[in-house]
């Protein structure tokens, strides 16, 4: 009997929370969700009820040069940045396996201190130099800085996929005669390969995302996504901007199912090993 009550109590006590947690997701997520209503609204104002249903304002944004060139812009930008925030931040996940616990520590926070600074202060660091240096809207300032803010991501999501990682796997290799690179191509690659993934995503979705940085260092040539938003809400409010903005959110949860994708994929890949 009283376990029975018990398993009833639980059973309560589980629902309830599953209540409060949906509660609070709806009250974080409906903001967002609201607007996209709007970006099929057929009126010039954004306000509900809606004037009509449309895709005007999709059409518009599919049509502007400037928003297909801040797209483009974007898309560069965020690709470069994912591919060399990857490339540092894998290795150095990789790297402070080796050093102790105290010393892992110290290089840990200082390699994460770009999240701990206010991103103001780093993009007008980022500027002063980039402006002495020549790099200012260009390419290569804008993957520079944004590669700055993305890495640490890619540390953290690393670091987590080889917690479980058993480094007598690399032993093993070593004593089958195997060179250091056939070790780390052959055994480590695979099974870290899904937090690395997931980093990556991290990294292109912090650069993609970005504004601060690309206010200071994007010319006009050079106008990212996010700043052509935030010049459109500032010089005056289209519902062109409603349309990105939904076009945006859907390609975020996409980019976030993909990550949940391979956090699934490399639990699973540590259980079998």
């Amino acid at each position: 009997m009283n376990s029975t009550v018990g398993s009833l109590g639980d059973r309560v006590v589980q629902g309830a929370l599953y209540v409060f947690c949906g509660m609070v997701f709806f009250y974080l997520v409906f903001p967002v969700l609201a607007i996209i209503p709007l970006s099929f609204n057929g009126g010039s104002f954004l306000s509900y009820p809606l004037a009509g249903v449309s895709l005007r304002w999709y059409r518009e944004i599919a049509t502007s040069p400037d928003w297909i060139d801040a797209l483009w812009n974007s898309l560069i930008v965020a690709s470069a940045t994912a591919l060399l925030a990857t490339l540092l931040g894998t290795l150095a996940a990789v790297g402070l396996m080796r050093f102790g616990e105290r010393t892992r520590s110290a290089l840990t926070l200082l390699l994460l201190s770009p999240l701990f600074v206010p991103v103001i202060v780093t993009a007008v660091a980022v500027y002063l130099l980039y402006a002495a240096l020549g790099l200012a809207n260009t390419y290569t300032g804008l993957v520079l800085a944004d590669t700055t803010l993305a890495a640490p991501f890619v540390i953290i999501v690393v670091r987590a996929a080889l917690q479980g990682f058993d480094s007598n796997l690399l032993r093993a290799g070593a004593s089958l005669g195997a060179p250091p690179r056939m070790v780390l191509a052959r055994v480590l690659v695979p099974l870290v390969a899904p937090g690395v993934l997931a980093g990556a995503v991290f990294a292109f979705m912090t650069s993609f995302d970005e504004t601060v940085v690309a206010i200071f260092l994007a010319g006009p040539t050079r106008r990212t996504l996010p700043l052509q938003m935030f010049e459109g809400v500032r010089d005056e409010i289209s519902p062109a901007i409603t349309a990105v903005t939904t076009v945006l959110i859907v390609t975020s949860a996409c980019l976030f199912l993909l990550v949940e994708l391979l956090r699934r994929h490399s639990w699973q890949t540590r259980v079998s090993v």
